[in-house]
């Protein structure tokens, strides 16, 4: 049987720079990379998305999210499978059963919860919980990969923990995710990675962050972004050098290079370091940047609502095959059927 490769992008609003770069690129070059040899599962986490406020239609969103996907030069064949998450009923069903099998200190200490949720009394069950729904989404493919930022590799240890104790305790229901390590090569030296705010490069890129600057939208008018970055925050060293841990601004930029050129880092900080110039890299990032905007926006502009929509059936299709098989194996050794 294929190995399969599992990767989603949430709806609620529309994207950055840094959600660009660091998360839907790398999963379209691995999907690109490996759909022939791999089952390739890109669905649209709706449920996920209705945790948190949405901006405009949640359908408008959801279409303009495959768009991304499309736009950023995901290639369509039959190995790869495009779904829609409230579409395939089995990812909340079996979200109960893990639920049945989760402790609530396990699932407390996720950081995303901690981040947004605990001591709030108004904050929603669903953040709490939507680590579960995340697993859910996973073991029901059998996923071995899981292409996420670097903030989600937590909620793949939470799912490959959810997995062997279910395992132990039926039999071999699951496929269990590699570990981080494995994840991580797998996504390869441009995999995970955290693009930082343009301004306080000490906190990740933000759209929530205040000051125009700070971010990068994927909608911003190129030039406008190319002015952004001449104006991001460096440092007062003399030489360019790559070190995130002292000089996180001036690597921010080295990193955005690298990935918008699909270069390793460590060619482009070998490339740059020791040169004194921080005006003319950032001149080079600008440029590239700007250039990405364009073909991107170009290639969106491109994409009706009528070929997005045309993906799914047959991926939903595929999707309930899969989900149902397994949810019923679920059911079927712990009684339910």
């Amino acid at each position: 049987m294929k190995k399969t490769i599992l990767t989603g992008l949430r709806v609620n609003s529309e994207l950055h720079l840094g959600h660009y770069l660091g998360v839907l690129l790398p999963m379209v070059r691995l999907a690109n990379k490996y759909s022939e040899e791999y089952n390739v599962n890109i669905f649209v986490p709706d449920l996920h998305s209705i945790i948190s406020p949405i901006e405009g239609s949640l359908k408008e969103n959801m279409i303009r999210s495959m768009k991304y996907f499309l736009a950023a030069g995901l290639k369509i064949n039959e190995n790869v499978h495009i779904y829609r998450q409230s579409h395939v009923p089995a990812h909340a069903e079996l979200a109960w059963v893990l639920n049945c099998h989760a402790s609530m200190g396990e699932v407390s200490r996720m950081i995303q919860y901690k981040e947004k949720g605990e001591g709030k009394d108004s904050a929603n069950v669903g953040i709490f919980d939507y680590p579960i729904l995340m697993a859910a989404d996973i073991l029901l493919y059998d996923a071995n990969y899981v292409p996420v930022g670097e903030d989600q590799f937590q909620h793949i240890e939470l799912t490959r923990n959810l997995a062997t104790r279910f395992n132990n305790k039926y039999g071999e229901v699951f496929t269990i995710p590699c570990p981080e390590k494995e994840q991580a090569e797998f996504m390869g030296e441009n995999g995970g990675v955290r693009i930082r705010d343009l301004v306080n490069p000490e906190k990740k890129m933000s759209k929530s962050t205040p000051g125009e600057n700070s971010k990068i939208m994927l909608s911003d008018e190129p030039k406008k972004a190319g002015k952004k970055i001449k104006s991001a925050t460096t440092d007062s060293f003399s030489e360019v050098d790559f070190d995130f841990r002292t000089r996180p601004g001036i690597s921010n930029l080295l990193q955005i290079l690298a990935l918008v050129k699909d270069k390793e880092v460590k060619e482009v900080a070998k490339e740059w370091r020791g040169k004194t110039s921080y005006g003319e890299l950032k001149s080079e990032v600008a440029d590239a940047v700007e250039n990405l905007l364009e073909g991107f926006q170009t290639k969106l502009s491109e994409i009706s609502d009528e070929e997005v929509l045309a993906l799914f059936p047959e991926g939903e299709k595929y999707a309930n095959e899969v989900a149902n098989k397994k949810l019923d194996k679920v059911y079927k050794i712990i009684g339910l059927r």
